[in-house]
């Protein structure tokens, strides 16, 4: 019998975004759910059952820096990957908020795969 694929949240306000990275994801055998905005995931109820997430660190309303933060003060401890645009983002993520991996838009499926990778212990 086989196991239930992996999930993989994604949280970006960027459509193209959570269209293409759940094609990507899929495609390396992940389930994903995504969503517009950190409060809109928070609504979901997916944090009880994602075991990584992807979060832009830009975004309207929450951040996904603050999104994470919540969700440690919430209890949940769901290994995360940070993404962005800007280079500066990147590195004020990587310094402060302690996620898996802080990719630089654009990365390529290697990148992502090695984040992945290192955030669910696949290797």
């Amino acid at each position: 019998m086989k196991s239930a694929p992996i999930l993989v949240a994604v949280v970006d306000d960027d459509e193209s975004v959570r269209e293409s990275l759940p094609a990507l994801l899929n495609e390396l055998g992940f389930a994903t759910k995504t969503f517009s905005t950190a409060e809109e995931f928070l609504q979901s109820g997916v944090a009880d059952n994602a075991k990584c997430l992807i979060l832009d660190i830009a975004m309207p309303g929450m951040s996904g820096p603050e999104l994470h933060r919540e969700l440690v003060k919430r209890g949940y401890s769901i290994p995360t990957v940070f993404m962005s645009a800007r280079p500066e983002f990147a590195s004020q993520a990587n310094m402060r908020e302690g996620p898996v991996r802080c990719l630089l838009k654009p990365f390529s499926e290697a990148a992502l795969l090695e984040a992945l990778e290192r955030a669910l212990n696949l290797k």
